[in-house]
């Protein structure tokens, strides 16, 4: 279990807020400041003396932080889980959440969340920045400050975006659907596949038709449980035996996601289909995702991928990896049944794909 410290903050004292958001810090480039010279990471407490902006929302704050925070690069799947163990111990009590977290995983860390919190009625928001908060060019105070107006957003008391997002520079991405697209721009993040769910300007322009609406009758709950005995073979080129094999064979591999070229093509070289046919008939679950960030996997189209309907290759469609092995985690962790499973990755479960 880990350890959090917490700093609740309400700017419209004594009245009462409209809403109440929960933020987490994970750790990351957002919450540094310069020291000494160093970067370190901030405290909580001065958070007012870093962003002011804060005394002029009319929702309540709760920031709470973990006591060993981490660069997103050391993200875990038992760090997923503590984050959906600690929404819902906290579900009940706050009105939305937004997660602080470093950029590189931070998709990965979307796609987990949106299968992991079930029938979620809630926004959970990630964010993070470019720029450490400490700098004066930074990023972050808008990111944070935009994520949190559009967390606590409500129409007729419903929130405005009840489902796991992304939001950077600008614009709110589905956070199944994002992945990262630079490292020295500001506008990180891109959704190729999906629309934006808002894009902010001078106002919030919420895109209504693209935003997930919660089953009716639906019970928020949580299902943490992940299986970590997957992979990704990413294709190229001069690919050898050894390489494919050496993936394929992982004791206790239960499933990969494979990376191949343009809508599912990939070598029709008698020695890797018959590893790939080796892989299936041993009861491996391979999912055919496209290297491309935009378009989807159309697989049979070509004669190169048609090989793989016959050995049971499971289409992607237009998933992005990221959403690819979180989701396969995630459902290998639920299911056991072989035929539940390919079932179930091979449809959308939370808006992370879409199947024609």
């Amino acid at each position: 279990m880990f350890s959090y410290k917490t700093v609740t903050i309400n700017p419209v004292l004594p009245n009462r807020p409209r809403a109440s958001v929960l933020v987490i810090y994970t750790g990351g480039t957002l919450g540094m400041v310069y020291e000494k010279g160093q970067l370190v990471p901030f405290d909580f407490e001065q958070i007012l003396d870093r962003l002011p902006e804060i005394k002029r929302l009319d929702f309540e704050i709760t920031f709470t932080s973990l006591e060993q925070i981490m660069d997103s690069s050391n993200m875990r799947p038992d760090v997923w889980v503590e984050l959906g163990q600690l929404i819902r111990r906290n579900y009940d009590f706050y009105d939305s959440f937004v997660i602080l977290h470093g950029t590189d995983t931070m998709a990965y860390t979307a796609s987990a969340l949106s299968f992991m919190l079930q029938h979620l009625q809630k926004p959970v928001i990630l964010t993070g920045a470019q720029l450490p908060i400490g700098v004066a060019r930074t990023d972050a105070r808008e990111n944070i400050i935009t994520a949190l107006e559009i967390a606590a957003a409500q129409h007729n008391g419903q929130p405005m975006v009840p489902e796991v997002c992304i939001y950077f520079q600008n614009v709110l991405l589905r956070g199944n659907r994002a992945k990262k697209k630079e490292t020295s721009q500001f506008n990180a993040f891109r959704s190729d596949n999906y629309p934006p769910l808002a894009e902010v300007g001078v106002t919030i322009e919420y895109h209504l038709p693209y935003i997930a609406t919660p089953a009716l009758g639906g019970i928020f709950e949580l299902c943490p449980t992940l299986d970590e005995n997957v992979a990704i073979l990413k294709l190229f080129p001069g690919i050898t035996p050894n390489v494919v094999r050496s993936i394929l064979e992982i004791n206790h591999l239960k499933g990969v996601v494979l990376e191949t070229f343009g809508a599912g093509n990939a070598p029709t070289l008698p020695w890797f289909l018959q590893e790939l046919k080796d892989a299936t008939d041993r009861g491996v679950v391979i999912m055919n995702v496209s290297q491309c960030d935009g378009g989807r996997v159309m697989q049979g189209r070509y004669q190169t991928s048609t090989w793989f309907d016959k050995i049971g290759v499971i289409s992607g469609a237009d998933i992005t990896t990221e959403a690819a092995i979180t989701k396969m985690m995630w459902v290998f962790g639920q299911e056991t049944d072989p035929d539940r499973i390919k079932t179930l990755l091979a449809q959308p479960l939370v808006g992370e794909m879409t199947v024609w």
